[in-house]
């Protein structure tokens, strides 16, 4: 698959991730495709079971910004931020693709914390 076709499908995937259609968010995943969450040692795996857990999140994401996706070949890296009930965490999902279908995806979670000030003289603030 090339790669430009790669990138539309995951523009398509995130926007509709973010405006809340679990149908189009879901059309990026094959119907065996494995999601895991390493933090909480979980593995959903099917297309439906995801989009069936995802449907049922009892806080649903109030915001979405897709700060870089980079990938090459079938592997694709998205660094994003979502916003739920107020907080916001910072998100890593890797992407692996087969026949145009993500067929494996792994998502890191991290919540913000504050800078400490004893390294404050070697670093710059992001906004």
């Amino acid at each position: 698959m090339r790669e430009d076709t790669i990138r539309e499908a995951l523009n398509a995937h995130w926007q509709a991730s973010a405006a809340g259609d679990l149908d189009a968010e879901h059309d990026i995943y094959a119907d065996d495709a494995v999601c895991d969450y390493p933090q909480s040692g979980e593995r959903i795996v099917g297309r439906a079971n995801l989009q069936a857990l995802r449907g049922h999140h009892p806080g649903k994401p109030s915001g979405f910004d897709v700060r870089r996706m980079q990938g090459e070949g079938n592997l694709w890296v998205t660094e994003y931020t979502i916003l739920y009930e107020g907080r916001a965490a910072h998100t890593v999902s890797i992407m692996k693709f087969h026949d145009g279908k993500v067929v494996h995806e792994t998502q890191y979670f991290a919540d913000p914390f504050e800078a400490p000030g004893w390294r404050s003289q070697w670093v710059q603030r992001m906004s």
